[in-house]
């Protein structure tokens, strides 16, 4: 119950990339349900006044706001965690180079290869609150 947020650490091949996060309720039976979202777009990850691009395969941390949720998982259910570089229709599309998504034609988009980290000098992790009985 509350606010949700994924701390990232990451690289890519790109000027440019997108960071999408969603927390799910998986149930037994392997239905599953979104329980909250969020991205973020790397160029605008600092402090949103001019765009900070990637360097080619250097560890970035990011941190994605996943709002909030407020949720009971009932016994047998599993929480998953899906990180992905695009979440469309749901968030407009990133190029993965420095043209403005909202200009660019299809000669514009790019192909990434993003890597997600995880080990002492990288602790990428979820951030939630957990209530107990």
């Amino acid at each position: 119950m509350g606010p949700v947020r994924l701390v990232l650490f990451a690289t890519s091949d790109a000027d440019d990339g997108d960071f999408t996060a969603k927390l799910v309720d998986v149930a037994p039976d392997g239905r599953a349900l979104n329980r909250c979202e969020g991205i973020v777009r790397a160029r605008w990850q600092t402090d949103g006044e001019a765009p900070v691009w990637l360097e080619a395969d250097t560890p970035r941390r990011f941190e994605i706001d996943l709002w909030a949720t407020g949720c009971r998982f009932r016994a047998g259910h599993r929480i998953r965690l899906e990180v992905a570089s695009a979440n469309f229709p749901c968030f407009d599309r990133n190029t993965n180079t420095r043209e403005q998504p909202e200009k660019a034609g299809p000669e514009h988009y790019s192909m990434a290869r993003q890597t997600v980290l995880h080990d002492a000098e990288h602790p990428s992790q979820l951030v939630l609150r957990v209530l107990t009985r």
